[in-house]
């Protein structure tokens, strides 16, 4: 399988973004799909996720209640929803896929990733 995030840019701190990953060569129901993100010289940390069913999602505590992921099974997509952004929020997004029906918080546990979109946030 394999996956396109795009969306990044450059933004306004307060001011919303989306992000979407397209994916291809499978379709969601067979995966959890996943966003993390990786600040410069930072490790990479888990956002959150929405399983094969898309019934769960699951955030981390730092960004629940701004985050949020959906997706759209007719275009094969998922996307995530970054609302009153602040500067801590610029890094690259990866959106990844995992085939733990359920999700993961771990990297390790998602075997497919997109190749990451940049977002930068202006103060």
């Amino acid at each position: 399988v394999q996956l396109q995030a795009s969306g990044g840019g450059l933004v306004q701190a307060g001011s919303s973004l989306r992000l979407s990953c397209a994916v291809s060569g499978g379709t969601l129901s067979s995966y959890a799909m996943g966003w993390f993100r990786q600040a410069p010289g930072k490790e990479r940390d888990f956002l959150g996720y929405i399983s094969w069913s898309g019934l769960n999602t699951k955030y981390a505590d730092s960004v629940k209640g701004r985050f949020t992921i959906s997706r759209d099974t007719a275009k094969n997509t998922v996307n995530l929803q970054i609302d009153s952004l602040k500067p801590d929020d610029a890094a690259v997004y990866y959106c990844a896929a995992s085939d733990l029906p359920y999700g993961s918080t771990r990297s390790t546990d998602f075997g497919y990733w997109g190749q990451g979109t940049l977002v930068t946030v202006s103060s």
